[in-house]
């Protein structure tokens, strides 16, 4: 007589000491994406450099790395993590598709037409100009993907969004590849941005995307007990009170706001919000109120893991972030799918 196998329901203690971990991870891995580079600097003058700069006997070039450098690549790693990790697992629970990611809705393929557009017909090629466009071409797409899912009986169901993705995201992809081919300035701001790349930046760029990313984390975060609702079925979470057409408005906008903003500063870094809610899930379970918080302070970790394998594998030279989490997250997606751990959401 065979025995029918349990599944263990993860314990509240259990959740709470990933958070704990991941919050103690992300602090150490900070630490050292201060300290790793072409120029590799001890952890005790990196703590002088962020607590006591002007310290006589601490090497100016130190500083200037540690303050001026690495410290907004860090940040940029943080905040762009936090927000694709955040928006990779809303996306998976508004479609309950496991292989649902944040550009699902287009917002990548928006901006990306976005930067390319500026830079054809507006001559637009300076850093921070083009993080704006590169936004407005994301909340533009992804509007677009809404009202055309909303189509029809039933309103915007995750099908007819997932669809109108797709067909939007492969619509924006020929123009931009005809555009850049076409002009070459055009061409080389898409290579750079298309890189996923976190250097670069400055705090102003920051400043510039952080509302939004502020906007879009509060957003999804309150939407825990309604996407765990919808994990039941529309039926059921229709019947417990929700309006799905409510929630899904809400996901879908929290899911632009951060995508938009985290795709326009460091172009697409795939595998990411792919990934890591998958990671997260094995511990946290089904359950959107751990899951989201898990996964935005999970995701960090990844990127920054990431950022700080590609400064060393070639060093003094660097590989691009995205290059790096694509070589790191697809075994790992791979192995979760042969272990049987993507189950439907």
């Amino acid at each position: 007589m065979t025995k029918t196998p349990t599944t263990v329901a993860p314990t509240r203690p259990a959740r709470a000491l990933l958070l704990v971990g991941c919050a103690g991870v992300l602090a150490v891995l900070c630490l050292l994406s201060l300290a790793i580079g072409a120029r590799a600097i001890p952890l005790d003058e990196v703590l002088r450099a962020l607590t006591d700069p002007t310290r006589p006997g601490l090497d100016p070039e130190v500083r200037a790395i540690v303050r001026d450098t690495r410290t907004i690549r860090t940040l940029v790693a943080v905040v762009v993590g936090a927000a694709l990790g955040l928006a990779g697992a809303v996306m998976q629970g508004l479609t309950r598709n496991p292989l649902a990611d944040p550009g699902l809705l287009g917002v990548s393929a928006g901006a990306a037409f976005g930067v390319v557009g500026a830079a054809a017909l507006l001559g637009v090629t300076a850093l921070l100009a083009t993080v704006w466009f590169a936004f407005a071409g994301a909340a533009l797409a992804a509007v677009v993907v809404y009202l055309l899912g909303s189509r029809g009986r039933g309103g915007a169901s995750p099908v007819k969004l997932a669809l109108a993705g797709v067909a939007i995201t492969y619509f924006l992809d020929s123009l931009t590849s005809g555009i850049a081919l076409t002009d070459p300035e055009a061409l080389d701001r898409y290579r750079y941005w298309s890189s996923g790349s976190l250097s670069g930046h400055t705090f102003g760029t920051v400043l510039t995307v952080l509302p939004f990313l502020v906007g879009g984390a509060l957003l999804a975060l309150s939407l825990g007990p309604s996407l765990n609702n919808l994990s039941l079925g529309e039926d059921v979470a229709a019947s417990l009170g929700r309006n799905l057409n409510l929630i899904r408005l809400r996901a879908a906008l929290s899911v632009t706001l951060l995508t938009g903003a985290a795709v326009a500063v460091t172009g697409p870094i795939i595998f990411i919000g792919l990934v890591v809610p998958h990671v997260v899930r094995t511990v946290t379970g089904p359950d959107h109120r751990w899951l989201l918080p898990g996964s935005m302070l999970a995701a960090p970790c990844a990127v920054l893991l990431a950022d700080i394998v590609g400064r060393v594998v070639v060093r003094p030279q660097e590989l691009d972030v995205s290059l790096i989490a694509a070589f790191l997250g697809a075994p790992v997606f791979i192995a979760m799918i042969r272990r049987r751990r993507l189950a439907e959401v």
